[in-house]
């Protein structure tokens, strides 16, 4: 019989996988969305994303999508342009206004060039004539995909340096913002009114909490919190 070990108190906690949610971020399952409001369209694709294995939502209309709760992953919007009720180009900038960033692969029958580079310009990232190959069709989904995976992958790790910000005291703060600038601890002191030795214990312990290993990377590390790490 194979003699157990006990595993020393605290060992496991220490040797615990610390969550990182830009990772969990890269790694959910993706997912496309499709809104058409023609069946024969919706099938087709069904069958198509069914053979490769792709996770698919399929909606008749822009309502449908809205009022459908969408899972916490990486996707993309395939979206015909001439829909009942609101069209796929005016509600391309609802999206954007209500705050639902999914990149949008537009399809459609009756494309212009006009009616393209408006698309284009609102962000989408292709624009499809019916019929198109399911190739083509593929590549642009693989493409917004990749995109959103990046963009959560980003905002995730923004939303840890403002938690980790957040755990920074007023005063730290402020030195911080002294430290971003280039200013050394002699000067950010004399500003300040405090002691030299004073600066340098904020400004390692805030090095510490942010997780900053140099000044470039703080500089850095500030510049994507943007006006969030002002004092």
């Amino acid at each position: 019989m194979m003699r157990q070990t006990k595993t020393p108190p605290g060992e496991a906690k220490r040797h615990r996988a610390v969550p990182d949610p830009a990772a969990a971020a890269r790694q959910a399952a993706p997912v496309v969305f499709v809104i058409d409001d023609d069946a024969s369209v919706r099938d087709a694709l069904s069958g198509l994303f069914r053979a490769i294995a792709m996770n698919a939502q399929l909606f008749g209309s822009t309502q449908e999508f809205l009022a459908a709760k969408r899972p916490d992953a990486p996707g993309c919007i395939v979206l015909d342009v001439r829909l009942p009720g609101v069209n796929g180009l005016d509600f391309q900038s609802e999206l954007a206004k209500s705050g639902i960033v999914l990149p949008i692969i537009f399809i459609t029958g009756h494309g212009d060039v006009p009616m393209s580079v408006r698309a284009m310009k609102a962000g989408a990232i292709e624009f499809l004539t019916k019929p198109f190959s399911d190739r083509d069709l593929l590549a642009a989904i693989r493409h917004g995909i990749e995109c959103d995976r990046a963009r959560r992958a980003s905002d995730a790790a923004v939303a840890g340096l403002r938690d980790r910000f957040a755990s920074l005291t007023p005063r730290e703060r402020e030195i911080m913002a002294q430290v971003v600038e280039g200013r050394l601890s002699k000067q950010i002191a004399a500003s300040l009114g405090l002691s030299e030795i004073t600066v340098k214990v904020h400004r390692a312990r805030l090095m510490q909490k942010v997780a900053a290993k140099s000044v470039a990377e703080l500089v850095r590390m500030a510049d994507r919190l943007g006006h969030a790490a002002k004092p």
